[in-house]
């Protein structure tokens, strides 16, 4: 096995130029499909687990002080726990939308390909 030969084959694949060709474009559909649950997903994700931090602050009298602090503090950390528990159902149920939007144009797209090769 040449493994100079696959190196040098797989430098000049990076620099040759991309055509638009199907595989392209059902990357480019895939993509699609799952960026905006995706996106939701970090943002929602991101945004509650900082609500979380900022209950268990309070509540361990990081910020803040006395027992009212504490208290609102656990129910802040709550409603961040919360937020991140109904995350992942929420990516999954958005993820399976996406899917059947772009359903039929991927396989149709995916079956050219493979009837095409």
């Amino acid at each position: 096995m040449n493994t100079d030969k696959i190196y040098a084959e797989s430098i000049a694949k990076e620099y040759a130029p991309k055509d638009s060709s199907k595989i392209v474009a059902l990357r480019k559909l895939d993509r699609k499909a799952k960026l905006p649950a995706t996106i939701f997903t970090y943002t929602f994700g991101i945004f509650f687990a900082l609500v979380f931090g900022t209950g268990m602050c309070l509540a361990m009298q990081v910020i803040g002080s006395g027992v009212a602090d504490m208290v609102l503090g656990i129910a802040i950390g709550i409603i961040g726990m919360v937020g991140c528990g109904v995350n992942y159902p929420i990516y999954k149920k958005m993820l399976e939308n996406g899917k059947k939007k772009y359903a039929y144009e991927i396989v149709e797209l995916a079956r050219e390909i493979s009837e095409g090769k």
